[in-house]
């Protein structure tokens, strides 16, 4: 086989087992939603 042969094959043996390599599954966490405290006067 040629050196331009083999380099082929290599790329090509990679990028196979690159797409068969299983996702992995995002998970996104929401934070609470939480209101801000009002301003109700001096001394309540």
């Amino acid at each position: 086989m040629s050196t331009s042969t083999r380099v082929l094959l290599a790329l090509c043996l990679v990028a196979f087992a690159a797409a068969c390599k299983p996702k992995e599954e995002a998970i996104v966490v929401q934070e609470p939603v939480t209101t801000e405290p009002t301003f109700t006067g001096k001394y309540k």
